[in-house]
């Protein structure tokens, strides 16, 4: 089943949105087993967005569960560039989400991607009141819901395992996710710089701890993980930091403290289910421009502006 045919528009908006944004979403060639396509597997809509990696990390799960879970995907956010009138961004121009879903404005208080609305199996209607979200939830609800057992799950059986995972899944989260955003939109070199040493630094950290188990990846015997899934989105996209913030920038291969980390990501991204979510590189350059010339105007973009880690946002605060 593609993702094509996992994705229903809701309205004539979500079907424009569809239209502007099918091209630069990833593309999947993966099938859906029979026991997904029975009434006993559950369905979801599932409200996203092809360029944003903490609904990737949504997405990653759902496609290591294809076999399990069903969705339909729907785009959730659209852009549109306006003057910047009060000087927010300091650019002269500004990138806003000047569409969003009903459903995730309804489904979500944030109205933020990704969002999973369960579907009722017994009148296929969306359960908007029993909706999920916030991304390293829904991976966990997602595994959990799958019915995996043993090394398929991405939350591990094992007590002690699954709470070292969620340790890490948080701390890649804080280390190695969040100043990437530091690294796009600060504008002083200065401050570029400590973001990307702090992040420089939490690879490390990950390195280490990959080192305690026979890898290439968290856990054992190549079982992968909500921890893996936190960090992949992040990861496949640093490379734009070369392009848009020169070679002192890029992730060094040649040091000898982050040989794991490199192994580890020559795995994952050579895994079938993960190969299938990845956004084309080009698109996905030409997108994050708006983050890196400080034009952007999503929550993130704001929080980061106003000197605090993206994963401190306040949707008060950071609304736009």
């Amino acid at each position: 089943m593609s993702f094509a045919s996992r994705r229903a528009a809701s309205s004539a908006a979500s079907r424009l949105a569809s239209r502007e944004f099918s091209s630069s979403r990833p593309t999947c060639t993966s099938t859906t087993s029979a026991a997904a396509s029975s009434s006993k597997a559950p369905k979801f809509r599932y409200l996203s967005a092809w360029f944003c990696p903490y609904a990737h990390r949504a997405t990653l799960a759902l496609e290591h569960h294809a076999d399990r879970v069903e969705w339909e995907w729907v785009e959730a956010l659209g852009w549109e560039q306006r003057k910047d009138e009060n000087n927010v961004t300091g650019t002269g121009k500004e990138w806003w989400y000047h569409w969003k879903a009903d459903e995730l404005t309804r489904a979500n208080p944030s109205a933020l991607v990704p969002t999973l609305i369960p579907i009722d199996p017994k009148t296929g209607e969306a359960d908007e009141s029993k909706a999920v979200y916030e991304s390293l939830v829904a991976i966990d609800f997602v595994d959990a819901i799958s019915g995996a057992t043993g090394t398929d799950r991405l939350v591990p059986e094992d007590p002690f395992e699954a709470a070292r995972m969620r340790v890490w899944a948080d701390k890649l989260n804080r280390e190695c996710c969040s100043p990437y955003y530091g690294v796009l939109v600060r504008k002083e070199d200065e401050e570029r710089a400590e973001h990307f040493a702090k992040l420089i630094s939490g690879l490390k950290a990950f390195s280490r701890e990959l080192e305690k188990t026979s890898g290439p990846v968290l856990l054992a015997d190549g079982q992968l993980s909500c921890a893996d899934l936190s960090l992949l989105p992040w990861a496949y996209r640093y490379y734009v930091f070369e392009h848009y913030r020169g070679e002192n920038y890029v992730i060094p291969r040649d040091d000898a403290e982050l040989i794991p980390y490199h192994e580890w990501y020559d795995h994952v991204m050579n895994l079938p289910a993960v190969k299938r979510t990845l956004p084309d590189k080009d698109r996905y350059l030409e997108h994050i421009g708006k983050y890196a010339d400080s034009s952007a105007r999503s929550k993130v973009a704001n929080a980061v502006r106003r000197g605090v880690a993206a994963h401190d946002l306040d949707d008060e605060k950071d609304e736009y």
